[in-house]
């Protein structure tokens, strides 16, 4: 690693959090709940503060407090083997618990005026959501788009698009406020800037040295999943990537000479984020580049056409395709990243996004000559992950990679 570095923008990100949440508790607008990969800006147009799950069940996850949390909610009924965000959140709101009280004095989650989900990820939001909508006695509304497409054609668009503008009256009945279509095009036009500033910012890790990790982005995606449609998302990526594109120019970057380049297939191992840079750095390698962090890149939001490019963006995504579309997605990142070798993250809880089960990593390596590797674990529960065979199976991976770079 180069002496010193860090990401100087990281100060302002913490603060920018730290207003997200505790404005957010203190209720002076209505609350929706919504997925991390759902119709946020259509929310936000009605007023709404929008609070995301997943993100809680991230900090669970990355505080190593998962695992204190998921007993309850087995205990509850839920099995031990389905999404760990869904049991180890649940089982922390039964337990009366929640990381953000030990980061911000939160002693709770804020109650909801209404719930949205988006099945594009999984079925288990729907279940997850529909446990608090049940216990607060609030609406809830989900889109259930196509699933496992080659291509998302105009079909399939429309029927997404008629499930979007169902939620209106609902949303009207929650916020008190009238729909204003001119307000929903604005909100996706801050959404549609601030996402393609994040993509601008993970394409900096395509030069070397590369000036944010993997490990980087998944601390830094932070307000593109929480604050999408809001002026303040688009202020930080701006300044974040100003941060990068300075560091490429004077040629500084998470290690000084790196030796192998590597792409992160699935979901993070939150409670092991810093064992594992350190272990990729220690081995003269980064992670440049992944497909979680690109989850939130939506190019094809139009605020001319604010229903219909909302549905194919929140469609298309990498996670609700087939597995012919999601290889040519990987031969594409491989391309553009220069990258030496990929991991797969088999999350043995989170089935939708593992996707090494159908033999794509076999056929990635068929086509493109890249090495593959499978590292099993989860994205919250610990219980599924060795850390000792983990550290072998990448170590020796990595040897592989440096041996046949020196032969050819």
């Amino acid at each position: 690693m180069m002496s010193g570095y860090k990401i100087e923008s990281t100060g302002f990100l913490k603060k920018i959090m730290r207003d997200y949440f505790m404005g957010m508790s203190e209720k002076k607008a209505p609350l929706a709940w919504c997925t991390s990969v759902g119709p946020a800006e259509l929310l936000r147009s009605f007023g709404f503060e929008v609070y995301f799950p997943e993100n809680h069940g991230a900090l669970l996850g990355a505080t190593r407090t998962a695992g204190d949390f998921i007993p309850a909610a087995v205990q509850a009924g839920f099995s031990g083997h389905v999404c760990s965000y869904t049991t180890s959140d649940i089982g922390a709101f039964l337990s009366g618990s929640t990381p953000l009280e030990k980061q911000y004095g939160i002693k709770q989650v804020p109650a909801p005026d209404l719930i949205v989900y988006n099945t594009n990820q999984c079925r288990e939001v729907q279940d997850w959501f529909s446990f608090y909508a049940d216990h607060y006695k609030c609406p809830i509304v989900g889109i259930h788009p196509p699933r496992f497409l080659d291509a998302v054609s105009a079909d399939e668009v429309e029927l997404v698009v008629r499930q979007f503008q169902k939620m209106i009256p609902v949303c009207e009945q929650a916020s008190g406020q009238k729909f204003d279509p001119e307000r929903f095009k604005a909100v996706l036009k801050l959404s549609a800037e601030a996402t393609m500033l994040w993509q601008e910012v993970l394409k900096t890790a395509q030069v070397s040295p590369p000036p944010l990790s993997f490990f980087d982005g998944v601390i830094h995606m932070g307000p593109i999943v929480v604050l999408r449609g809001a002026e303040t998302a688009k202020e930080y990526y701006q300044t974040l990537l100003a941060e990068m594109k300075a560091n490429v120019k004077k040629g500084v970057g998470v290690l000084e000479r790196e030796e192998c380049r590597l792409f992160w297939e699935g979901m993070p191992i939150w409670g092991k984020l810093r064992a594992l840079s350190d272990l990729f750095l220690q081995n003269r390698t980064t992670v440049v580049a992944s497909t979680y962090c690109n989850s939130w890149i939506f190019e094809d939001f139009d605020d001319k056409k604010p229903f219909e490019s909302s549905a194919l963006a929140y469609t298309q995504i990498f996670i609700n395709r087939s597995e012919k579309a999601k290889l040519e997605m990987l031969k594409q990142w491989i391309s553009e990243y220069r990258i030496d070798g990929v991991i797969f993250h088999d999350s043995k809880t989170c089935f939708n996004n593992s996707n090494n089960r159908f033999g794509l990593p076999l056929r990635l390596k068929e086509e493109t000559g890249i090495p593959t590797l499978v590292v099993e674990g989860d994205l919250n529960d610990l219980r599924f992950y060795s850390e000792g065979q983990t550290i072998t199976k990448i170590e020796t991976f990595i040897e592989q990679i440096e041996s046949h770079k020196a032969v050819v």
